[in-house]
């Protein structure tokens, strides 16, 4: 993927599932128009979860999700089904293919029903003489036919939700002018910028927002060549005290982090849960989770700094637990608190689907930003 093209986490995810040979991989192929997955006659050729990003005609960037028949009865057929059911988690849409085992087809239709994950149904190999399965979309994948019905019904699918959220929230308006206090993190390759910086400055942009760019070091500078103070002021959470220390009177101040928990996840649950952090005692068990897999830095936001912050605050040691990745706990019961990052490299609904677990299991939950505005006394003087 390069430059110009949309971020995995913003493009919307459509899960394939089916039983072995259903022709999961050709439906893919099919849609896109070329090949992007491994088609074969062998069954379970498709092990892991596979993901492939493209553009698809009226419906825009999407990331299809091709995973292992869910009837796999090799010797990792559990395995891979259980990776499958995980795939779950960030699924925005589902195409379900039917005709080939319909005990689990329905075992499968009915866990995506429970999780609210809208659902195409296709009968593919109707130009073999398959009936259509009562409910579904009949295609071929391999005949060419019933591409627009299938784009049509996925089209459809789309939840009235997916898109909606803004990552500026209502924060500012055309013509503000907004300083971004950006210290140029060393997590990021020479020369660019992090993802979440990008994404804040281009919708501003949008937005059509006057954006200045500078360092913690030179923001005196900056602030003294406007002409008026900054309607808003973004900043990484890691400087917020530095920033704010520096901040006009009256001037907003929020985080990159902090917007990234708007767009991506629930703030008022991180908000609230944040308050947890005043009750943690040495011992206590708390788990960081991180999305990016980089190999960290010595500085490192995730793994040292907030580590550090939180025992400083609980008197002694905690017993921090990080994960990274697709990484994710199912019992969060053993943890007080759950720390997330911003979630720039997920999309919306993986989020949202661990914080539905942490309410379900009476877990409090936050995020990097807000947990270091409240370690760092400022949490009720940033906007969110």
């Amino acid at each position: 993927m390069n430059l110009n093209d949309t971020p995995t986490a913003n493009r919307l995810h459509i899960i394939i599932l089916g039983a072995c040979n259903s022709g999961k991989s050709s439906v893919v192929n099919f849609i896109a128009s070329q090949q992007v997955s491994l088609v074969s006659d062998v069954r379970g050729t498709t092990t892991d979860p596979v993901r492939k990003a493209m553009e698809l005609p009226g419906i825009g960037p999407v990331v299809f999700i091709d995973t292992a028949g869910f009837d796999d009865m090799s010797e990792l057929g559990a395995d891979r089904i259980s990776l499958t059911e995980k795939a779950l988690d960030e699924a925005d849409i589902a195409i379900l293919l039917t005709g080939e085992d319909e005990p689990r087809e329905a075992q499968w239709s009915n866990l995506l029903k429970s999780r609210n994950i809208p659902t195409v149904k296709v009968t593919n190999k109707i130009d073999q003489g398959r009936a259509v399965t009562p409910g579904s979309i009949g295609i071929s994948a391999a005949g060419n036919i019933g591409k627009n019905l299938l784009l049509d019904a996925i089209s459809r699918a789309i939840p009235s939700e997916y898109g909606e959220p803004d990552l500026l929230r209502g924060l500012v308006k055309r013509g503000d002018n907004v300083l971004l206090v950006m210290p140029q993190d060393k997590q990021a390759p020479k020369g660019r910028l992090i993802l979440p910086q990008v994404q804040t400055l281009r919708a501003l942009l949008d937005k059509g927002c006057n954006a200045i760019c500078t360092t913690p070091e030179e923001m005196a500078g900056a602030l003294s060549s406007m002409r008026a103070n900054p309607d808003l002021v973004i900043t990484d959470s890691q400087v917020f005290a530095t920033v704010h220390g520096q901040l006009p009177a009256g001037c907003r101040l929020t985080s990159f982090s902090v917007l990234m928990a708007s767009f991506k996840g629930d703030i008022d649950y991180f908000a609230e849960s944040a308050r947890a952090i005043g009750l943690l005692r040495p011992g206590d068990k708390v788990l960081i989770a991180e999305a990016c897999t980089h190999a960290p830095q010595t500085e490192d936001i995730g793994r040292v700094n907030i580590p550090a912050l939180l025992s400083r605050r609980a008197g002694g040691e905690l017993d921090i637990s990080i994960v990274s990745g697709k990484d994710f706990p199912t019992d969060l019961s053993p943890y007080r608190l759950v720390i997330h990052c911003g979630g720039c490299m997920f999309n919306r609904r993986l989020v949202l689907n661990r914080v539905s677990e942490a309410k379900l299991q009476g877990v409090p939950m936050t995020n990097y930003g807000i947990a270091i505005a409240y370690l760092t006394g400022i949490l009720d003087k940033i906007v969110y």
